[in-house]
């Protein structure tokens, strides 16, 4: 009798808890439906007819850039998510009734009581939670009807991950942080809505866990303006066997190993498929950048310099002694930073991975990548660039106005006294004075300025440009 006293008794204990939590679950339940009842009868009373609709329903009129839908959605989620959660309470309670005698031999242990807690209980009521508290009400700025506004973006999208992203996160210790501000806000391109589904895909995955490989996904997103893109809370995923990389002199000007690159979304399986021999490489720009017998001739070879290539060393004579950090705006493999990394200047090289691993390249070279696109803003501060150096990225295809923007942000980290060398610019004859006026408007004082035939109807711009000092 003793015995079956104690196995009876972590039963009827369960039974209990269960029987609580699904009162629980079933009040909040009935809580958040009369709430919504009382507010949809009391519109009757406080309202005139003709204005219950436009109170409920009015977003173009009272809730300026508010979605209705999108909220009535999130409502009716975290109401899917606790009814679910109810149902299951409620199912297992049934089937604790119908087993007891199994129940009774088997004794569920307390560390599985514990699991069976953390697993199917807490951590569904704890989403339903959270997903309640992330609902965005519109904030009354002023007395009466006159001004709503709601935190941006959080009700359109349902991925939870991109909502615990974008939500303002106030400082824990209520103060002003180090940046001045009250809370911090991460940043999501306005364009993000435009491609919620793929951005949605992007951030759907389970926290803590290996990341989707779908980098391409995450560069789509970036060049069309879905950028900075949201954090991701999971563990990036690496070859399967990484090997040690080569000493940085060795490295500089050998092809990395080929199995410290992740292959599986290129069209090619290793570095020699890149070559320029090969028409199925997967990309078409920098053509032979992945060859170092040819990538080391560039820059450097006196004997078959045509007008438009301009070597190193006669840039560097410029401002001697002057140039020592500066960023390579272009497309290839990190071999213009090489070179200036013999002549002890420091280059970070712009890179995308279009087509080919440009940025693993560069930095299995042991040089250093920056995964920007033409839309961002660069993450310099102002008067900081000694040399800003482009090829092969800004050509006759860039619209004047994009153009106009990325010089004017190059201005505007180029320190005076620094030097702008465009690299073999090239586009039809018909818009050369439209191109050469975009570069000529800052007044940076030539150097060098080289006009050349590139075929019948295309020509190349090489030049290189100092930056006035502008003091005030």
């Amino acid at each position: 009798m003793m015995i079956m006293g104690k196995l009876c008794c972590p039963k009827w204990r369960l039974a209990k808890i269960m029987g609580w939590l699904q009162l629980f679950l079933g009040g909040l339940v009935i809580i958040v439906s009369v709430c919504s009842l009382v507010r949809l009868y009391s519109a009757g009373f406080f309202f005139h007819s003709e204005d219950v609709c436009r109170h409920f329903y009015g977003a173009k009129d009272v809730f300026a850039g508010f979605d209705v839908k999108v909220l009535s959605d999130r409502v009716e989620e975290v109401l899917e998510k606790m009814e679910s959660l109810q149902n299951k309470i409620e199912f297992d309670v049934q089937k604790m009734e119908k087993d007891k005698e199994l129940l009774g031999m088997s004794n569920m242990s307390r560390l599985e009581f514990k699991r069976y807690l953390e697993d199917e209980i807490i951590q569904p009521l704890y989403d339903a939670h959270i997903a309640l508290r992330q609902i965005r009400l519109p904030k009354s700025e002023a007395i009466g009807n006159t001004t709503f506004l709601e935190e941006p973006l959080i009700n359109n999208f349902v991925i939870e991950e991109i909502r615990k992203y974008i939500t303002p996160k106030e400082n824990k210790n209520g103060k002003v942080n180090i940046f001045r501000t009250e809370k911090i806000y991460n940043t999501i391109g306005h364009s993000c809505v435009l491609m919620k589904k793929e951005l949605e895909d992007y951030m759907d995955y389970d926290v803590g866990s290996y990341c989707k490989d779908d980098w391409n996904l995450a560069q789509k997103l970036m060049l069309r303006g879905c950028d900075p893109l949201p954090r991701r809370r999971c563990l990036t995923r690496a070859s399967k066997l990484y090997l040690k990389p080569y000493p940085i002199n060795e490295s500089l000007w050998k092809i990395p190993e080929g199995r410290n690159v992740r292959w599986n979304l290129y069209k090619c399986r290793d570095f020699e498929c890149l070559s320029s021999k090969n028409p199925n490489r997967g990309y078409t720009k920098c053509t032979g950048c992945f060859e170092m017998e040819k990538e080391v001739l560039k820059w450097v070879n006196k004997s078959s310099v045509p007008p438009t290539d301009f070597l190193i060393s006669d840039v560097l004579d410029v401002k001697p002694g002057e140039i020592r950090i500066g960023l390579d705006y272009s497309v290839g493999t990190g071999t213009f930073a090489a070179r200036m990394r013999e002549r002890n200047v420091t280059i970070i090289s712009t890179a995308l991975n279009l087509g080919a691993p440009f940025n693993e390249m560069i930095a299995l070279r042991g040089l250093l990548p920056l995964y920007i696109t033409p839309n961002q803003r660069l993450p310099f501060f102002e008067n900081t660039m000694d040399l800003i150096h482009t090829t092969g990225l800004l050509d006759g295809w860039i619209d004047l106005l994009l153009l106009d923007f990325i010089l004017f942000d190059w201005d505007r980290v180029l320190r005076p006294g620094g030097l702008l060398w465009v690299d073999k610019f090239f586009c039809n004859r018909k818009d050369l004075d439209d191109y050469m006026y975009m570069f000529l408007q800052f007044r940076y004082k030539k150097h060098k300025w080289v006009v050349a035939p590139k075929s019948k109807d295309e020509v190349y711009l090489s030049a290189l440009l100092e930056k006035p000092p502008r003091s005030l």
